[in-house]
C-alpha cells in the first residue's frame, strides 16, 4: 500500500452524534464530563485512545474547539500529529502542536496560514492548491515515514475520507446517551447519496470485536471490506 494503514477511532451516542449541539460551544470532552451516567464511563475512551497508533490526525476546528490556540505549550509526547487545517488554528496553536509532537505535519490549502511564519525541526507543511486527502496520505507514508494513523476529525472530513475509500478500521466507542439533532454532527457527515449508482461509495464493514465496557460504554471494531 502506498498509504498508510488508516483506523477511524470517534467516540459517538448511541444515535451516531460525535458533539452534543450544533455550534462549536457545543463538545463531548467539555460536556460528557458533567452528564451524570454518562461521566462515570467516558475514562474509557481516552484510557483507549493512550493505546492507538503513534501517528493522528486531526481537523484544526477540532483542536481550535478544545482550546489549543490559548492553551500553554505541553510537554513533547512519542505521538506525530498531522493537522488539516485553513483557518482555525493561530501561531499559538501551531507551536502547541510543535511542542507535543514528535513530528508535526500541518495540510492546508491556505497560503496566508500563521503556520508559514514558524519554523521548528520537527514541523513540517503539506500545502496543497485544492484539498487532496489521498495525496497527503501517501505523502505521509513516503517522506514522513508514516506507516499507521488513527483518524479523529469531524464529520465533515470523515465524510471525505469515506468517499474516498481511504478508511482502512473503524474503532469507536459508543456513550450510553442520546443526543439528537439533525445539525449536530455526526460520525460521518458531507454530502447524501442521490441514487443508487453511487451505493459503491458506501463502507461496507466487517466486525471485529463488540466489548462490553464499564458503566454501560461498548466498544465496537470493525475492518472496512469496501
Amino acid at each position: 500500500m502506498d498509504r498508510p494503514v488508516t483506523t477511524l477511532y470517534m467516540l459517538m451516542s448511541v444515535d451516531g452524534k460525535i458533539s452534543t449541539g450544533a455550534t462549536d460551544d457545543l463538545d463531548v470532552d467539555k460536556d460528557f464530563p458533567q452528564i451524570p451516567g454518562v461521566s462515570e464511563g467516558l475514562h474509557q475512551y481516552y484510557e483507549i485512545e493512550q493505546t492507538t497508533d503513534l501517528w493522528t490526525l486531526n481537523s484544526g476546528r477540532v483542536q481550535a474547539k478544545i482550546g489549543v490556540n490559548t492553551k500553554k505549550i505541553p510537554n513533547r509526547t512519542p505521538v506525530s500529529f498531522v493537522i488539516i487545517d485553513n483557518r482555525h488554528l493561530n501561531e499559538n496553536g501551531i507551536r502547541y502542536f510543535c511542542a507535543l509532537s514528535k513530528k508535526f505535519v500541518l495540510i492546508t490549502s491556505n497560503a496566508k496560514h500563521p503556520a508559514f511564519n514558524i519554523q521548528e525541526g520537527n514541523f513540517h507543511i503539506i500545502y496543497q492548491k485544492e484539498l487532496s486527502l489521498k495525496d497527503a496520505l501517501i505523502k505521509l507514508k513516503s517522506e514522513y515515514g508514516c506507516e499507521r494513523i488513527t483518524i479523529q476529525t469531524g464529520g465533515t472530513l470523515n465524510g471525505l475520507f469515506l468517499r474516498e475509500k481511504l478508511f482502512d478500521y473503524v474503532d469507536v466507542v459508543v456513550a450510553p446517551v442520546l443526543i439528537g439533532g439533525k445539525d449536530t454532527s455526526t460520525l460521518i457527515d458531507g454530502k447524501s447519496l442521490l441514487s443508487q449508482k453511487e451505493l459503491s461509495s458506501l463502507g461496507v464493514l466487517k466486525l471485529q470485536e463488540c466489548e462490553v465496557l464499564e458503566n454501560s460504554y461498548l466498544r465496537l471494531r470493525y475492518e472496512v471490506i469496501h
